[in-house]
C-alpha cells in the first residue's frame, strides 16, 4: 500500500529516485547554488513537498543560518524527514501546498517534484499559497516533471527516459509503470505554462533555472 503519491514508498525513495529522475542531485545543487548567489543571510524557508528532507539536509551541510519549515501531506515523508534531520531546530507540519495558510513568513520557498500531481485548479492553488508564503521580494523555487511543447517532441524524451531508466537498474515492467504515470497520476504540463501559471499567481519575475530530459526548474521572485 503506497504511503505518499510517488512512485516509492518513503522508506526506500531516496534509494529509488536517483535512478528514476535524470540528474536528480543536480536539482538541489542548483536551488543551493541560486540562494547562495541572491545574498540572503539568515533566510526563513519553507520547503513544501519536502519528501524525506533531503533538500534541507544539504543546505544546512553547506550553511548553518537557514530556519526550515518543512511541509508535506504524507506522514510516512515527514516522519523519513524528521530521523534525517534529528537534533536540527526545524517546524514540521504535515500539510499540501494547497493547505498552507503561511502569510509573508518565507525569504526562499521551494517545491521539488510536488505539484505535477495536481490538477491545473490545484495546482494553480497550490502555486498561489506558496506566492502567499513569501515575503515581498522573495523567491520561489520548483522542479516539476514536464511536457515537451509538442507531441512528436514528448515521444522523442519519452524514449530517452525510458532508455535512462533501463540504464539505471529499472525493469521493463518498472519503466512502463512509470511512463503510464503521465496523465493517470502525474499530469505534467510543458514549460510554457509553467512560466504562463507563475505569472499568473502575480510573481513579477519568471525565469527558466534548468532543465533536461523531462524535468525542468523554475525561479520566480514576488
Amino acid at each position: 500500500m503506497k504511503d505518499n503519491k510517488s512512485a516509492y514508498n518513503a522508506g526506500i525513495y531516496d534509494d529509488k529516485i536517483i535512478n528514476v529522475l535524470p540528474y536528480y542531485q543536480e536539482y538541489h545543487g542548483q536551488i543551493i547554488d541560486l540562494v547562495r548567489n541572491m545574498e540572503v543571510h539568515d533566510p526563513d524557508w519553507l520547503d513544501t513537498g519536502c519528501g524525506t528532507g533531503t533538500l534541507a539536509r544539504r543546505v544546512l551541510e553547506e550553511r548553518d543560518d537557514v530556519k526550515f519549515t518543512l511541509c508535506d501531506p504524507s506522514e510516512n515523508m515527514l516522519a523519513e524527514a524528521k530521523e534525517k534531520l534529528a537534533g536540527k531546530d526545524i517546524r514540521f507540519f504535515r500539510l499540501s501546498s494547497q493547505q498552507m495558510m503561511f502569510e509573508a513568513e518565507f525569504d526562499v520557498v521551494t517545491a521539488v517534484q510536488s505539484h505535477h500531481y495536481l490538477q491545473p485548479a490545484e495546482r494553480k492553488n497550490a502555486v498561489s499559497k506558496c506566492y502567499q508564503a513569501l515575503r515581498e521580494n522573495g523567491v520561489f523555487i520548483t522542479f516539476e516533471n514536464i511536457r515537451m511543447s509538442t507531441d512528436d517532441g514528448d515521444a522523442i524524451a519519452l524514449k530517452r527516459w525510458a532508455q535512462f531508466l533501463r540504464e539505471h537498474g529499472n525493469s521493463a515492467e518498472d519503466v512502463r509503470m512509470h511512463i503510464d504515470r503521465r496523465g493517470t497520476e502525474v499530469f505534467p504540463i510543458p514549460i510554457e505554462a509553467h512560466i504562463n501559471l507563475l505569472r499568473e499567481c502575480g510573481f513579477r519575475s519568471v525565469d527558466l533555472l534548468w532543465a533536461s530530459y523531462l524535468q525542468a526548474g523554475f525561479w520566480a521572485l514576488k
